[in-house]
Parts: structure tokens; sequence; C-alpha cells
């Protein structure tokens, strides 16, 4: 079994150092420089310049296919050894989006079953639809990934959402 921790950038070199994670991805959008940690080798840490948008909006950067198809790649190189942490800026949106797509191109439940878990465990989880929709293009999974983050809604307002993890089985 092998874990993917989730958490704000506030958090980052905190869950890495507890959790022993040797896999960072970065999900910040490109005014915001993501932290070095020592003990993630620059290769195992993935960093997506991106902003928390689901539309354009000038002087941000939109999620683009290339963004989720670079994270997915991650995930699948990724030797689940020891764990992965994942973080956005607030750990609301991008990162637990990251999270859930990442396990489900891994296949470790249906889709439903993965949303269902995320909202367990995150209840300000608010997963950015229009990364969950690249990656459910993606994964050719007409429509369930988006439909999986539907069901579970909106999650509650917060500043900062609270460390959380997830099994990959």
């Amino acid at each position: 079994m092998s874990l993917v921790y989730v958490c704000p950038l506030s958090r980052v070199e905190q869950v890495v150092a507890q959790s022993g994670a040797d896999s960072l991805v970065s999900l910040l959008s490109p005014s915001h420089q993501p932290p070095r940690v020592a003990a993630i080798a620059p290769e195992r840490h993935l960093m997506l310049g991106l902003s928390d948008i689901v539309a354009p909006l000038e002087g941000h950067v939109l999620p683009q296919p290339g963004h989720v198809a670079s994270l997915i790649e991650f995930f699948l190189r990724w030797e689940r050894a020891r764990p992965l942490v994942v973080h956005c800026y607030a750990g609301v949106s991008r990162s637990p989006a990251a999270a859930f797509i990442g396990l489900c191109a891994l296949d470790v439940a249906p889709e439903i079953e993965i949303a269902k878990k995320l909202r367990r465990l995150s209840p300000s989880a608010t997963p950015n639809k229009r990364l969950v929709a690249l990656a459910d293009s993606k994964l050719s999974r007409q429509g369930r990934m988006m439909a999986a983050i539907d069901s579970i809604g909106r999650g509650a307002d917060c500043f900062e959402g609270e460390v959380f993890c997830m099994e990959t089985a």
C-alpha cells in the first residue's frame, strides 16, 4: 500500500518530513516559486505552473492538457515504495484534483469511490474542475471522473485545507 498526502504550501516541508515521502507534486501559479525540499530529489519533484481557474483569465495560466499529461505520467512513474506529497497554495482545489487524477490513473478504485473517499477525508476539498475534465478526457473515462467530482459537491469554505492522506492499495 502506498500513500498520497495532500496539503497546502504552508505544510509541505512538515508533511514530507513526517511522511518520509520521496516524491512531490507542486501546483502553483507561475508567480509562486515552489519550495525546494531537500528530502526530495529534483527528478522526483514535478512542478506545474498553473492558476487555480477553470476558464481563461488575463494574467493567469489556465490548466492545459500538457499539465495533466505531465501529472499523469508522474504518477504512473512513481515507484510507490514511499509516499508522494501533492500540494498547491491552499490545499483545497488544485492539489485535491491532482490526487484524484493520480489515483484514477493508477486505477486504485472506481472514480466515484475515490471521490467519496476524498470528500470523507477532506470536507473542504473542491477539486479544480478544469483539471478533472482534462484528465477525464486524457484517461478516456467518458465523463465518469467529472460525474464523481460533481457528486461530492463543493467543499466547506476555509482559508486553507487540512492535510489528508489517501491510499493507493
